[in-house]
């Protein structure tokens, strides 16, 4: 498949890789000179397939301003941005919109082992299976409207925002109390409390190798303010999320935005 891509940061990149190991022919455009691959973001929308995985609402009403695909494309839109964004550019634009936020991090974004939340009408769908099936260990259609997969990545990122903030201040608390929050983590990951983020955040926690980002901070900014925005439109009171977005906040506060999200166990050590 001929796809254009736009967005080459810790995501789009190694999923481009993936997506050229498995024969795909990619045209990837990134807004910075070092990372991109075609000269111009036009280059790059003017395939039959059209990828946007760029980081903010922002970022992608920039793109799409600057260059639409054409109307008997395909536009994807695999970042996360809320539904809102996704659901006025697929009522503005002619061409098919699928909506396909992804989740699982940079390692599985390397390996073709993503969750993938797709939306959209049947045949833009199919279009794009084998983009979609390249990419992921489950790319389950989760709505007939661009919009929906957004919808079910807010509840998948209110889980995760929630769930690392629960594993720092699980560790945070282990220290305080006189453990080695390594051990800690070791002992209760057999258990009743073993988590995702627990393994994955868990060991960079207690590492403290946070400048290796493989998840900003600043992302879970965005993210929890599009999680208790969604919650706050549907009059949700979210107070779980609203905490952890309270702590993300914090944390880009004391300037650990840049820094990898594991960082957000120094907000709960009192040191930052």
């Amino acid at each position: 498949m001929e796809l254009g891509w736009i967005g080459l940061g810790a995501m789009g990149a190694p999923m481009v890789a993936c997506l050229e190991r498995a024969g795909h022919a990619v045209l990837a455009f990134d807004a910075d000179p070092s990372r991109t691959r075609v000269a111009s973001v036009a280059e790059a929308a003017g395939a039959p397939v059209v990828v946007v995985m760029v980081a903010t609402p922002d970022q992608l009403d920039a793109v799409l301003e600057a260059a639409a695909p054409a109307d008997d494309a395909v536009l994807v839109v695999m970042s996360t941005v809320g539904p809102a964004p996704v659901q006025a550019w697929a009522e503005r634009l002619p061409c098919a919109v699928v909506d396909a936020p992804v989740s699982g991090g940079v390692a599985r974004a390397e390996a073709g082992d993503l969750l993938i939340m797709v939306a959209g009408e049947e045949d833009a769908v199919a279009r794009v299976r084998p983009l979609l099936d390249a990419l992921a260990r489950s790319a389950p259609v989760v709505g007939a409207q661009p919009g929906d997969g957004q919808k079910v990545k807010l509840v998948n990122q209110l889980l995760c925002g929630v769930h690392i903030a629960a594993a720092a201040e699980a560790l945070a608390f282990a220290e305080a109390l006189g453990l080695e929050a390594a051990a800690v983590r070791d002992v209760v990951r057999e258990g009743a409390a073993a988590s995702f983020m627990l393994d994955d955040r868990g060991e960079r926690m207690v590492e403290g190798d946070f400048d290796a980002v493989k998840s900003a901070l600043d992302i879970f900014v965005k993210d929890m303010g599009l999680v208790t925005d969604a919650a706050r439109g549907a009059t949700y009171p979210a107070p779980l999320a609203s905490a952890a977005e309270q702590l993300y906040l914090a944390g880009r506060r004391a300037g650990l935005g840049h820094l990898d999200d594991a960082s957000l166990i120094e907000v709960l050590r009192g040191d930052r």
